[in-house]
């Protein structure tokens, strides 16, 4: 059990002022062999200097420094890519997250799950942060179907695999659980501490919330739909197209009848809706094409969950 890793991976901008702390809370919570991987996003304030001198005190703190703030999810990805250790955990580097949690979440990937996820169910943050947040995981858990109480939190543990087979980009930091779902991986939730902040100020602003409506209908589509887009495109391409079929049945029985219909708006959104229908069943039916192909030439392993022979 000792020959255990666990890797810290810890973006930061601008806390330089809770790095030492943060790293000292870490080393004498861990309780294994360790990693520190600290990312630098560009910070202005001396942070790397403080993660350079502690790589001289400890050479398991590692160091990736971003030429400037590419955001928390570039910043994560990189952190995956370097990892070697068998369990990885993301913290912040404000000192909100608790280091005396980690035992916690190591005890929890070791009941047989593979992502364990924060809850910080006395969340000491602004009350105009509190509200968006709290409904923001409202929205989040009820389009993905993951049942989680806090998406936003940054405090997760997960097995190496997990994070070796996720693409994090944009955003998509908060939706790491529903990408790991969609793959089939356990997924657990722990209450933990959560602290004012000491040091600075939050970094984020309410334009995230912004981004972040719109990675929810990203997530949306593809915790459904990833793998079957013709369900998605088709269904538009069938209400669509049944739409325009009734208008034009309707304007066909009128032509019938004697009435003019030449110049009647209908028929042009008839013909548009027809149209529409047609072009979102071919969408399906390409997208069902890349899929298959994508899916034969990049099997994925992170389906698999045991192997014999």
């Amino acid at each position: 059990m000792n020959t255990k890793l666990i890797s810290f991976i810890i973006p930061c901008y601008d806390e330089s002022e809770s790095l030492e702390l943060l790293y000292q809370g870490i080393v004498a919570n861990v309780g294994y062999e360790y990693e520190i991987i600290i990312i630098d996003n560009g910070s202005t304030d001396g942070s790397r200097e403080i993660i350079r001198k502690l790589h001289e005190q400890d050479e398991k703190v590692k160091l990736i420094a971003f030429r400037r703030n590419f955001g928390k999810a570039a910043a994560q990805a990189a952190g995956f890519r370097m990892a070697t250790g068998n369990i990885v955990i993301t913290m912040d580097g404000d000192l909100q997250d608790d280091p005396v949690e980690i035992p916690n979440f190591i005890a929890k990937i070791e009941e047989g799950y593979d992502v364990v996820s924060g809850w910080k169910y006395h969340r000491h943050d602004p009350l105009e942060k509190r509200l968006p947040s709290k409904l923001f995981n409202k929205v989040v858990a009820k389009l993905s179907g993951v049942k989680l109480h806090d998406f936003n939190c940054g405090y997760k543990a997960y097995r190496v695999e997990v994070v070796k087979s996720i693409n994090v980009y944009g955003e998509l930091h908060r939706y790491i659980p529903v990408l790991v779902d969609r793959k089939g991986f356990r997924i657990a939730e722990i209450k933990v501490t959560h602290h004012a902040r000491q040091f600075g100020k939050s970094k984020y602003g309410w334009e995230r919330y912004l981004r972040g409506l719109f990675d929810s209908i990203s997530i949306a589509y593809l915790s459904k739909y990833y793998d079957k887009p013709m369900h998605f495109f088709g269904r538009l391409g069938l209400i669509s197209g049944f739409i325009g079929f009734v208008i034009g049945a309707g304007l066909t029985i009128d032509w019938f009848r004697g009435n003019p219909i030449g110049g009647r708006p209908l028929l042009m959104l008839a013909v548009l809706l027809i149209l529409v229908g047609l072009q979102f069943i071919s969408m399906g039916i390409i997208g069902e094409i890349i899929v298959d192909r994508n899916y034969k030439a990049n099997y994925d392993e992170a389906h698999v969950e045991e192997r014999l022979g």
